[in-house]
């Protein structure tokens, strides 16, 4: 999937991919993505539409971000790698998948 169109647990789970997180498993429940964790018990990742989780991979990725036009924000890295989307949390999380993944990212079938 193009990472581009990436939305809701889809791009959270891509950023919990990129964060390697991902080792143990995820579901979805109530429309979120939970992330099994080492201690076998579920994480509500949340990365996408959550400041306290998304913002520090915003600060320690030193992603700019960026009001466009009505609902399009955009994003940049350090290395060049752009993302864009209706939020600055949309348009950061895609920007660094797209950084760390590349442009286009496999997804679990479930969560497509």
């Amino acid at each position: 999937m193009k990472t581009a169109h990436l939305t809701g647990p889809a791009l959270d789970w891509a950023v919990c991919e990129a964060e390697s997180l991902n080792a143990f498993g995820f579901e979805v429940r109530e429309g979120k993505l939970w992330t099994l964790c080492s201690d076998r018990e579920y994480w509500k990742s949340d990365f996408s539409s959550n400041w306290a989780q998304g913002g520090p991979i915003i600060q320690r990725k030193k992603i700019g971000v960026s009001f466009e036009s009505v609902e399009l924000w955009e994003a940049w890295a350090y290395d060049g790698v752009t993302g864009t989307g209706p939020t600055p949390l949309i348009a950061a999380m895609r920007c660094y998948v797209a950084s760390k993944l590349g442009d286009e990212v496999e997804i679990p079938e479930e969560l497509t």
